[in-house]
C-alpha cells in the first residue's frame, strides 16, 4: 500500500514590497535542489495592497528622474506562473500566487485564515506579515487638504507630479533621508522646495552635528530653503480649500502651494493588533530572534516588525529578517532539512542619501556611542567636505563613519564596520585615498575576506572572490551566483573592483578589447589612428580590425575621427557610423520626437534671440524648458521639422548646442564682475570664450564646465568635468567633477593662474582625456583611474605631473591638437542646411522628400486612440490619462 501524499504547506504572505519579495525569492531558491514532491509542497499566496508587484522603493526618486516602472520592478518574468492543475503530475514546481490590489482586512488565528478585501478566505499553515510601514502625518488642522501628500509609493509620486503642474513652491515636512529626497523631487518638478524639520539639524538619526551642518550648506546651495527647529501647527488653506502654506509654532509662516509629509514612519500593525498579537507600546509587531510573533505560526518581517526592541527602517535589516523566516518556513515544508539556526540579532544600518550632487553616507555607529569610541574628524568648510571615522580606541576596529561632500570611502568603511575590521593604513589614507604620494590603500583588495561587501544580503568579500575563482568573470555573473548587489545596489562599484583585482591576482588577463572587431582599447585605437592618419572607418577596420564593425566600434571610431580628421558628421562614411542622436543631430526623446538645443555661450542671449526661440517654439508646438546649463531646450519636434526649425535659428545667429553628441555641452557661469558685487573676475566673458573655443569637440563622453566669479561658487564649477573659480590673483582650475548618478567633486589642478595659462592647461587636460579615456568614460572616473607605476602618482596628482609639469613632453602636441580643432570648427547644422544631399535624411518618407507634401492628408485609422504623452501634458496641451488620436496614418 503506497503512502498517502503529503498535503501542501500553505504559506500566506501579507504584503509584497521589497522585503516580502525577498522572502519569496529565498523560499524559491531554498528548494531549488529538493526533489519534486518536496518542492510541490510549497504553496504560497501573496496579498498585495498596491496594484503593481514589488518594485525598488529605495530608488523611488529615480522614477521622477525618468526611470521607467518596468525598470524598477523586482519581479522577474514568470516568477508567479503556476501550473493549471498541480494534481496532474508529481513533478510539479512550488506555486506562488500573487493577488494585486487585494489587501488583507482580517486575520482569524483560531481558524488560521486571512480575509482579503474581496471577502475571499485564504487558509494558512504559516502566515508572514510583511505589511511595511506608513508615513506619519501629524494631525494638525489642514493635514488632509487638497495639495497634501505623502512620499511612499509610485502612486504618491504620480499624484504629486500631477498636482505640481503650474504651481510655484512646495514644502516637505521632515528633514530625514526620505524628506530630503522628496524635496529634490519637488525641485525636479519645477517647484521651489522648502524643508521643514522639527529637530535642530537635518538627518539627525544618521549625521552628527558637524555632518548635518555641512549637509545644510549643500542643500541650500541647491536652492532649497531649510527651516530647523520648526514645529508645524497648521496647514493653511486658500479660498478654494487647497494648500496655501504652513504655520509654525514660533510664528514663522511658509507660503507654499503643496505639502509633502515625511516626518517619519509608523509600522503597519493594524492586522496584528486586531487579531490579538503582541505589539509594542509605540507600534510594531513584537517578534523573537526567529522573527516569530506571539503566535508560533505567524511571523513578521521588515518595517512592521519590532525586533530587538526597535523598528528597523531600512531594507537591509528587512532582508536579514526575510532570510531568517525563509529558513523557518523551509524547515516546515521539508522535514528532512536540518533544524533552522539563523536568527535576527540586529543589522547594519549604514545608508546613503540619494540626492543629486551631494554625496552623503552614514556608517553603523556614526554617533560614536560605543564605549571606548574615538572620533577622527576632518572638516573643510571651503570645500564643503566633512568626514568622520569612529574607531575603537583600543583595538582600532572601525565602528562607524559620517561622510558629507565626498563619500568615496563609504564602501570600504561600511565593509570594515560590518566585519569589525581595522583601517588598512592611516585614517588619512582611508578618508582621502588619493591624497598621498603612495598607492591607494583603501581599496577593496585590502579588506579582509570576512568583510561584508553587500550588507543587504550579507555577502562577504571572500564569497565574491570565491565566485570569481569558480568562474564568475564579471559583475553580472557574481550577482547571479551570490546575489550580491541585487539589493540597494550601493556595493556594485566595490564588486566590480573585486572582480578585476581577483582576476589580476589569478593571472587571468582581463579582456579590455573595444569589441569583437577590435582587439584594442579605445586609447590604443586612438593612438594608431593618430599615427597612421586614417580618415575613414574602412581604412581603420582594414588596418587594425576585422569584419564590418558594430554598434560599439562604429560610433567610437566616428568619435576618434571627428577629433583627428575633422569632417562633417554626415559626410561620406561618417553618416553610417553615428549613434542615433548624432545621425540626425538631435536628441531623440522617449516618444520618438526630437529636442532642439541651440548654443548660448555662457548663458548669454539677446532679446531678439529670445523672441526667435519663442516664435519657433510657438509655431512648431514645442515644449520649452530652461536647463541647468543656462540654455533653452525645445522638445517635441518631428524629424521632418528639424531643418525648418534650424533654418530659422541659424538665420537668427544661433548654432548647434551639440546636446546630441559626446562633446562639450555648456560652460555655465555666474554674472561675475559685470553685475555681482562679490565678483573678482569676468566669469561670463571667460565662460563665453571657453565655450566658443571648445564647442563641437568630440570626446569619449559629454563634457560640462562652469566658471564662478568668486569663492561663493554660484556656477557650481566643482560639479563639472572642468570648473574654474576666480580668485583675486587669477583663476583656480578644478578637474574630474561630475553630477548625475555618481556625483564627484572636481579636484584642484592648479591655482591663481592667468587666463593665458588657464587656457593652455585646459587645452592639455581635454586633449589628454580625449586621447586616453575609455569609450563612454566620464572625466570623473577617468581621473580616478589614472595611475603611473613608475612615479607612484595617481589621480589628479598624476594629471598635474602631465598637464602642468609636462613630464611626458607632450604638452605642445596636445596644444596643437586643440588648435587644429579650433581652426577647423564649423557649425554642423549651418553646413547641413546648405547641402541638399544631407537634408534628404530628414524626410519623413523616402518617396516624399518635399515637406510638407500638399497631396498628403492625415486621417484617423479605425478610431485608434492613445494616452497623452508627457510632452503634451507638460506643454499644457492635454492632461494625464486623456485619450488622444493615434499618430496620423498617411493616405492619398
Amino acid at each position: 500500500m503506497s503512502p498517502a501524499p503529503r498535503l501542501p504547506h500553505r504559506v500566506v504572505v501579507v504584503g509584497h514590497g521589497m522585503v516580502g519579495h525577498h522572502l519569496l525569492t529565498r523560499l524559491r531558491d531554498g528548494l531549488a535542489g529538493a526533489d519534486p514532491a518536496t518542492r510541490a509542497r510549497l504553496d504560497v499566496t501573496v496579498l498585495a495592497e498596491e496594484h503593481r508587484p514589488a518594485y525598488d522603493r529605495v530608488g523611488l526618486s529615480s522614477y521622477l528622474a525618468g526611470r521607467s516602472e518596468a525598470d524598477m520592478t523586482m519581479v522577474e518574468e514568470g516568477f508567479f506562473d503556476a501550473p493549471a492543475d498541480p494534481d496532474d503530475s508529481e513533478d510539479v514546481a512550488h506555486r506562488f500566487a500573487l493577488h494585486l490590489a487585494t489587501p488583507a482586512v482580517a486575520l482569524d488565528r483560531t481558524a488560521r485564515t486571512v480575509t482579503d478585501a474581496t471577502g475571499a478566505l485564504h487558509p494558512y499553515d504559516t502566515l508572514v506579515l510583511a505589511t511595511g510601514s506608513s508615513v506619519f502625518v501629524p494631525p494638525v488642522p489642514g493635514h488632509d487638504a487638497p495639495g497634501t501628500f505623502v512620499y511612499r509609493t509610485l502612486d504618491d509620486l504620480d499624484a504629486i507630479a500631477a498636482y505640481a503642474r503650474g504651481r510655484r513652491s512646495g514644502a516637505v515636512v521632515g528633514g530625514g533621508l526620505l524628506g530630503l529626497e522628496a524635496a529634490e523631487a519637488l525641485q525636479r518638478l519645477g517647484l521651489e522646495p522648502h524643508v521643514v524639520q522639527l529637530s535642530d539639524r537635518l538627518m539627525p538619526l544618521q549625521l552628527d552635528e558637524g555632518g548635518a551642518g555641512m549637509l545644510r550648506r549643500h542643500v541650500e546651495q541647491l536652492g532649497m530653503t531649510v527651516h530647523l527647529d520648526a514645529s508645524t501647527t497648521r496647514v493653511r488653506t486658500g479660498p478654494d480649500g487647497s494648500v496655501a502654506g504652513l504655520d509654525l509654532a514660533d510664528g514663522r509662516r511658509v507660503d507654499v502651494d503643496l505639502v509633502v509629509f515625511s516626518p517619519g514612519i509608523r509600522p503597519r500593525d493594524e492586522l496584528a493588533r486586531a487579531s490579538g498579537l503582541d505589539v509594542g507600546g509605540r507600534g510594531g509587531v513584537v517578534v523573537d530572534d526567529a522573527c516569530r510573533t506571539s503566535d508560533p505560526d505567524v511571523y513578521a518581517v521588515g518595517e512592521c516588525a519590532l525586533a530587538q526592541g526597535q523598528v528597523w527602517g531600512l531594507v537591509a535589516p528587512g532582508y536579514a529578517m526575510a532570510a531568517v523566516v525563509a529558513e523557518q518556513v523551509l524547515a516546515r515544508v521539508d522535514t528532512a532539512r536540518p533544524a533552522p539556526t539563523a536568527t535576527f540579532t540586529g543589522a547594519d544600518m549604514s545608508t546613503t542619501l540619494k540626492l543629486t550632487g551631494i554625496p552623503v553616507a552614514s556608517v553603523a555607529d556614526c554617533h560614536g556611542r560605543t564605549p571606548g569610541a574615538l572620533e577622527l574628524v576632518w572638516n573643510d568648510p571651503t570645500a564643503r567636505v566633512y568626514k568622520k571615522v569612529v574607531v575603537d580606541e583600543v583595538t582600532g576596529a572601525v565602528l562607524g563613519a559620517v561622510l558629507v561632500g565626498d563619500a568615496e570611502a563609504y564602501p570600504t568603511l561600511k565593509a570594515l564596520a560590518a566585519s569589525a575590521g581595522t583601517l588598512p593604513g592611516t585614517a588619512e589614507q582611508v578618508l582621502f585615498p588619493r591624497a598621498g604620494d603612495g598607492p591607494v590603500v583603501a581599496g577593496p583588495a585590502g579588506l579582509p575576506d570576512a568583510a561584508v561587501v553587500c550588507s543587504c544580503l550579507d555577502v562577504t568579500k571572500g564569497s565574491i572572490c570565491a565566485a570569481v575563482h569558480d568562474g564568475a568573470r564579471d559583475v553580472a555573473a557574481v550577482k547571479g551566483c551570490t546575489r550580491a548587489g541585487t539589493g540597494c545596489g550601493s556595493c556594485v562599484p566595490m564588486i566590480a573592483a573585486l572582480v578585476t583585482s581577483t582576476l589580476d591576482t589569478m593571472g587571468v588577463e582581463v579582456d579590455r578589447s573595444l569589441c569583437e572587431h577590435f582587439a584594442l582599447t579605445r586609447r590604443e585605437l586612438y593612438d594608431l589612428v593618430r599615427l597612421s592618419g586614417h580618415t575613414t572607418f574602412t581604412q581603420v577596420v582594414t588596418a587594425h580590425g576585422t569584419g564590418r564593425g558594430c554598434d560599439i566600434c562604429k560610433p567610437t571610431v566616428a568619435n576618434i575621427l571627428a577629433t583627428l580628421a575633422p569632417a562633417h558628421v554626415l559626410d561620406g562614411e561618417n553618416a553610417a557610423l553615428q549613434d542615433t542622436n548624432d545621425h540626425v543631430m538631435a536628441n531623440m526623446q522617449k516618444n520618438g520626437t526630437y529636442s532642439v538645443v541651440p548654443r548660448m555661450p555662457g548663458g548669454e542671449v539677446t532679446p531678439a534671440g529670445l523672441i526667435v526661440i519663442g516664435e519657433v517654439a510657438r509655431d512648431f508646438g514645442l515644449y520649452t524648458k530652461l536647463t541647468g546649463g543656462q540654455r533653452i531646450d525645445m522638445f517635441g519636434a518631428r524629424l521632418d521639422q528639424l531643418p525648418a526649425i534650424w533654418r530659422r535659428l541659424v538665420d537668427a545667429g544661433f548654432e548647434s548646442g551639440h546636446a546630441y553628441g559626446k562633446s562639450l555641452r555648456t560652460v555655465k557661469s555666474c554674472v561675475g564682475t559685470d553685475w555681482c558685487r562679490y565678483g573678482v573676475q569676468d566669469s561670463t566673458g571667460l565662460a563665453v570664450a571657453l565655450e566658443e573655443r571648445y564647442r563641437g569637440l568630440r570626446s569619449p563622453h559629454k563634457l560640462k564646465s562652469g566658471v564662478s566669479g568668486c569663492a561663493r561658487e554660484c556656477a557650481e564649477a566643482r560639479s563639472k568635468d572642468f570648473g574654474i573659480i576666480a580668485t583675486e590673483l587669477g583663476w583656480n582650475l578644478y578637474v574630474g567633477g561630475n553630477g548625475g548618478m555618481r556625483p564627484r567633486h572636481a579636484e584642484l589642478l592648479v591655482k591663481d593662474v592667468s587666463t593665458e595659462d588657464l587656457v593652455r592647461y585646459v587645452d592639455r587636460y581635454l586633449m589628454f582625456y580625449v586621447r586616453t579615456a575609455d569609450r563612454l568614460q566620464r572625466t570623473s572616473t577617468w581621473v580616478e583611474s589614472l595611475v603611473d607605476p613608475d612615479s607612484g602618482l595617481s589621480g589628479v596628482d598624476y594629471l598635474h605631473h602631465v598637464v602642468v609639469e609636462d613630464a611626458l613632453g607632450i604638452g605642445a602636441e596636445l596644444e596643437a591638437d586643440m588648435a587644429r580643432h579650433v581652426d577647423s570648427y564649423a557649425d554642423e547644422w549651418a553646413a547641413t542646411l546648405d547641402d541638399p544631399e544631407k537634408l534628404r535624411r530628414f524626410s519623413s518618407f523616402v518617396n516624399a522628400p518635399e515637406t510638407p507634401d500638399p497631396s498628403v492628408r492625415f486621417t484617423l485609422e479605425r478610431g485608434q486612440i492613445r494616452p497623452a504623452t508627457d510632452v503634451e501634458v507638460a506643454a499644457g496641451r492635454s492632461r494625464p490619462g486623456v485619450a488622444l488620436p493615434m499618430p496620423e496614418v498617411v493616405t492619398r
